[in-house]
């Protein structure tokens, strides 16, 4: 038995939809059983443009019942039946939102026309309901009102049911196992097969080949696969456009986070939003104060004229200075990680030696300062980072110059590099960012040993 249902909303995404309309009929096969159609008052205002499209406005469900009403009657109707929609997702999980807010389970297994129509009505310029009627020859009455996109759908599905290879076709739909009901209404699965489960970059794209959302993952497949399982409104939409994947394999997750960054960049896809805002930037400087103390203090870059180091969120920073002020044996007071005390009480650095209570000379907590500047001064601007490739006959690697990112590459194991200009050759030139910056610095504070010195190791080997 199947159930063919469509319902209208409020327009407000799926956890803010409210229903003003559902319709359902109860199908064999063969011919309709049973229906039930009902407007239903959201319990909110309807918004003019929804007014607009179904002619359905605030005067009409003022006194039709609640969902709460009839929420008993939609469980008894469906059950032991087969849920139906065209874009059955959107119909599927705003009936099941709305009956969890109430304390109502709602489990029922999915058929979508839309998937359906795609692979046994190949071919069309569109499958929207209204266009896919007028193609096969579906009259369609009262469209965008429930019951009328509900009886032209179960047209539409007794024409999919007879369809030539319609029986397999719908046994691989039902089967749990192969995620047709979980997919994008307008996505083959084939291209969802085609994705791996290694790191890499991943694109979204719509009808006409659009990049419309970059993203990054350490198992592409199982990453994507989540944006289908994801009910936030923005994904929703993400997925209603989703057309074809395309995907880059990088072989680690900091390579996969580089190239979604360029990418995001390059493209400027419609649904990506994270990298779009500007970076709040963060230095360590120094400075003497009028008693000859020489203070490491912190503060927005655009504050701070010659830094001596630089960082992309102030916690990062902060931590780093908490460290430098440790392996110095300097005072947090004096690096301002407590302020407005008069000596330092830092509940995890327990190692000054007094300056902030006049403990020791000034000279020589004056020298250790400067010992930690002069490391600061010293970090290494040249270097390579060595990573796994793709597979296991190669390696993989992100070179910084001049502490500019320039790229990453990827070197067959049977290739033997001596000295890092040979990089070059297999190097993919990228372009430095703020963005790019901040990924590798966050990478090598927590991988510091995979760090390739250029001028301390003239001669190497990176891939034996």
């Amino acid at each position: 038995m199947y159930c063919i249902v469509d319902i209208e909303t409020t327009g407000n995404g799926i956890k803010g939809n409210r229903i003003t309309e559902i319709s359902i009929f109860k199908y064999d096969g063969h011919e309709i059983v049973d229906e039930f159609t009902s407007l239903v008052n959201p319990q909110c205002e309807i918004p003019y443009f929804i007014t607009g499209l179904t002619g359905i406005d605030n005067d009409m469900v003022r006194d039709a019942p609640l969902l709460e009403d009839i929420a008993q009657k939609i469980i008894t109707f469906t059950q032991d039946s087969i849920f139906v929609a065209h874009s059955v997702n959107f119909d599927y999980n705003v009936i099941k939102n709305e009956l969890r807010l109430l304390g109502l389970n709602f489990i029922r297994k999915k058929l979508c026309t839309v998937r359906l129509s795609r692979k046994l009505f190949p071919g069309y310029n569109s499958y929207s309901l209204g266009k896919l009627c007028s193609t096969v020859g579906i009259p369609l009455k009262n469209r965008h009102r429930a019951r009328g996109d509900a009886h032209a759908t179960v047209l539409l599905f007794h024409k999919l049911l007879r369809a030539d290879g319609a029986a397999a076709v719908f046994k691989q739909f039902l089967n749990a196992r192969s995620q047709e009901a979980t997919l994008p209404p307008s996505l083959p699965k084939s291209e969802f097969d085609k994705l791996p489960s290694t790191p890499g970059v991943y694109y979204f794209k719509n009808a006409q080949g659009k990049i419309i959302y970059v993203g990054k993952a350490i198992n592409i497949k199982k990453r994507v696969l989540s944006h289908f399982y994801d009910k936030n409104t923005k994904e929703l939409k993400l997925c209603a456009e989703t057309v074809h994947l395309d995907f880059e394999e990088t072989g680690s997750e900091l390579i996969a986070l580089l190239e979604e960054s360029e990418e995001i960049k390059k493209h400027y896809p419609k649904h990506n939003r994270a990298q779009k805002r500007k970076i709040q930037q963060y230095g360590i400087f120094s400075y003497e104060d009028r008693n000859g103390i020489v203070h490491l203090a912190h503060n927005k870059l655009q504050m701070v004229p010659n830094p001596l180091a630089i960082f992309y969120n102030v916690t990062d920073c902060r931590q780093f200075l908490e460290n430098l002020c440790a392996s110095f044996e300097l005072c947090p007071k004096y690096c301002h990680l407590q302020e407005n005390i008069t000596t330092c009480s830092h509940y995890k650095i327990k190692q000054c030696l007094g300056i902030c209570s006049s403990l020791i000379h000034l000279e020589e907590y004056n020298r250790r300062v400067g010992q930690a500047v002069l490391t600061l001064q010293n970090q290494k601007t040249d270097y390579a980072i060595r990573l796994k490739g793709r597979n296991t006959d190669e390696e993989a690697f992100v070179l910084v110059k001049d502490n500019y990112y320039v790229g990453y590459g990827f070197i067959p194991k049977s290739e033997n590099i001596h000295h890092f200009d040979e990089m070059d050759t297999f190097l993919k030139p990228r372009i430095n960012t703020l963005e790019t910056q901040r990924l590798i610095t966050a990478y090598l504070r927590k991988n510091p040993k995979s760090i390739i010195e250029i001028d301390r190791l003239p001669t190497v080997s990176i891939s034996t």
